[in-house]
């Protein structure tokens, strides 16, 4: 019985010296930070589902909304503008603001906004994606020069 009490009392002996030296050093060994306050992601503007959503839902808006016979046929230079985090206490939502350029079947170039939103989608699963491009959004659903899926910083 007393042998398993000093076996026992041995045994929590390191993890007591390595909380008093992480304690000492704690500028150097603190605790690991959550996955969402890492690095910016970028993949997500890039992600080809994400554009293909983008291409079949523009063609369908120009169509029967602002009744043009437009398809985006190509969507490049897409880059992260801004970027929510995930943050308990502000937003439950994260938000990937992006821009591309996008090349449209009449030969002309435009920006691209878009906002991806996690998560957000249909009963809180999923993501949800909007965009706009500047000039073909006549009721300003988005805003002037869609200006609510830009950052605000």
């Amino acid at each position: 019985m007393f042998a398993r009490a000093v076996i026992a009392a041995v045994s929590l002996l390191p993890g007591l010296f390595a909380s008093a030296a992480n304690a000492a050093d704690y500028g150097t060994y603190g605790e690991p930070r959550p996955a969402y306050a890492s690095a910016r992601p970028t993949g997500a503007c890039t992600d080809p589902g994400v554009l293909r959503f983008i291409t079949s839902r523009f063609e369908y808006k120009a169509a029967n909304y602002i009744r043009q016979n437009l398809s985006i046929y190509e969507i490049r230079g897409m880059q992260l503008i801004g970027f929510e985090p995930f943050n308990q206490y502000i937003s439950s939502v994260q938000r990937e603001y992006c821009l591309a350029d996008a090349t449209l079947t009449d030969g002309s170039h435009r920006p691209l906004f878009y906002l991806i939103e996690r998560p957000w989608g249909f009963a809180g699963v999923g993501r949800s994606i909007e965009f706009c491009i500047p000039g073909l959004d006549p009721w300003y659903v988005y805003g002037a020069r869609c200006a609510s899926l830009q950052p605000s910083y």
